[in-house]
């Protein structure tokens, strides 16, 4: 599918990190239409790519209501033990963001983590949930803001990597391909800025832009292969996650893809003392 033909990477591991040579994409699994029905009925029949276009529109609104509720009452984490059921968030019944509050609150916890530890907490609407991740269980019921506060059930949730989910919990309402980028490791601003699929897939084709990227890579990195596995591993975190929601974004995997590259080729070039 892709022409990755011109670029020869080595598998590379380390005692802690085993990086494969490509990101195996798991087979296409649509959402569930009944979890979209359920949250909305009036969308029971639409096609879900139309829904997912459709919420594009209205993702600065949704994550101008997730930044307007206050910190006091919804932290970014909390002890795992601590978790309640649900969340009552006092709300400001003027602000322009009513009608686009979260329906729910997800604490994520890791999967490699004891009891004792500290979950993250994201704001999350149920429709961007049941429309984009196919492997995630139905979101129950949640109910309208009333006078003045939001009441959200809390969802425990595990992934791989919860720092990875934030990266992601962002792309599920921007769609940011450049953010996606920017949250793994540096390059270049005029690569990345406005980053387009386009882009992205014209990138992986060329050997010659793939090793530009990677010399740049390597060059920041200092050649240091420690800090280049580092970048690895956050790469492959992020594609854990979105194996794990059950996310098919085209998009979004074939810029993981080009991540992956990138940092593998740069690797190879420390590796080698080039």
């Amino acid at each position: 599918m892709h022409g990755h033909g011109h670029h020869q990477s080595m598998s590379m591991s380390s005692p802690s990190v085993q990086l494969p040579r490509t990101l195996s994409r798991p087979p296409f699994a649509e959402v569930s239409r009944e979890a979209i029905a359920a949250i909305a009925p009036e969308l029971a029949n639409v096609p879900p790519e139309y829904i997912r276009r459709g919420l594009r529109s209205k993702a600065q609104q949704m994550l101008a209501a997730n930044a307007s509720l206050p910190s006091s009452h919804l932290p970014t984490s909390m002890p795992k033990s601590h978790v309640p059921h649900s969340l009552s968030i006092p709300v400001r019944s003027s602000s322009a963001a009513q009608g686009s509050y979260p329906t729910h609150v997800l604490a994520v916890a890791s999967s490699k983590s004891s009891a004792n530890e500290h979950v993250f907490l994201f704001p999350v609407h149920n429709i961007v949930i049941a429309a984009q991740c196919s492997a995630l269980p139905r979101l129950p019921p949640s109910s309208s803001p009333s006078s003045g506060s939001v009441h959200v059930p809390v969802l425990p949730l595990v992934l791989p990597s919860p720092a990875a989910f934030k990266v992601l919990h962002s792309y599920l309402y921007t769609h940011s391909l450049d953010g996606i980028l920017r949250s793994l490791f540096p390059l270049p601003s005029g690569f990345v800025q406005g980053l387009s699929h386009h882009t992205v897939q014209s990138t992986l084709a060329s050997g010659t832009s793939l090793h530009q990227l990677s010399t740049y890579l390597c060059s920041s990195a200092g050649s240091s292969l420690q800090v280049l596995t580092t970048h690895a591993a956050h790469v492959k975190e992020l594609w854990q996650d979105m194996v794990a929601l059950g996310l098919h974004d085209p998009e979004l995997w074939d810029t993981v893809d080009l991540a992956w590259e990138i940092v593998l080729g740069a690797l190879n070039l420390a590796a080698s003392g080039q």
